[in-house]
């Protein structure tokens, strides 16, 4: 089963040039649908080039982007190529097709009123670290790829930073060995790890954001021996600080309480 749809389809059809990654991916596709074209690679590495060599076909024929899997420009090649269309005011239209960020958060029984997407989980110590901060802070979902080569790595910086976090990994979505372990980190890397073929193919991380800590309701008689101490060594000013950081309660309500001892 082929995860496209009738419009791409016919729009593939209608094209007098079909830009890909790879043409040996894209001519299974293509070969599938029964429909011959030709065919030019485009790269992060070759795009200017690329650009350059079509630019007159990008204003007088139908030229198609498409993607290995997903949809183009998702962490793929074809920015600058939009952009460039965009500069020179060529007609664009975008044709809805697959995805894996939507299905991995939908599949994944985390909040989805906000979430934020990190692309690729990245090669280098530095970045790496950047990556594990950034979502460590975040409070909303957060999703990212992870190719299979740095499954390992990526799994043990979770397992380190986000002992206390849920996480969804979604694998070959929409394929044959598509498999979804859902838990805490802890759990995850034990599952994932007890066989050799979950460590293979394309991953999508969905995270957890960071739990806001709830307050217990603070009764006021707890501390009040430990108020009044502090009142007859800091001010009123300065005991309302010492209660409210160690309580976390709103200031006006421990202003309120401090008074009332104090009087």
């Amino acid at each position: 089963m082929l995860d496209i749809s009738q419009r791409a389809i016919e729009t593939i059809k209608k094209a007098d040039i079909v830009i890909c990654e790879n043409p040996i991916h894209s001519l299974k596709l293509l070969n599938n649908l029964g429909i011959k074209k030709k065919l030019v690679s485009l790269h992060d590495y070759n795009e200017n080039i690329v650009i350059q060599k079509i630019s007159k076909e990008l204003t007088t024929k139908n030229v198609v982007l498409i993607s290995d899997a997903g949809s183009p420009l998702i962490s793929d090649p074809g920015f600058k190529l939009i952009n460039y269309c965009i500069n020179n005011n060529i007609k664009l239209t975008s044709i809805p097709g697959p995805t894996s960020i939507i299905p991995a958060l939908q599949l994944s029984g985390m909040p989805l009123h906000k979430f934020s997407f990190l692309g690729f989980f990245p090669k280098s110590k530095k970045l790496i670290h950047e990556f594990i901060s950034q979502i460590v802070d975040s409070d909303i979902t957060t999703i990212f790829f992870v190719s299979s080569h740095k499954l390992i790595i990526c799994m043990d910086h979770l397992e380190k930073n986000l002992i206390e976090r849920d996480i969804s990994i979604c694998k070959e979505l929409t394929k044959i060995n598509e498999k979804i372990f859902r838990g805490n980190t802890q759990k995850i890397v034990k599952e994932i790890s007890k066989k050799k073929e979950n460590l293979k193919g394309e991953f999508v991380f969905v995270i957890e954001g960071k739990k806001s800590k709830t307050l217990n309701k603070v009764n006021i008689k707890d501390y009040e021996n430990e108020i009044i101490k502090l009142l007859s060594k800091f001010s009123l000013t300065d005991v309302v600080e010492i209660v409210h950081k160690l309580t976390k309660l709103n200031k006006n309500i421990v202003y309120k309480w401090v008074l009332n001892l104090k009087k």
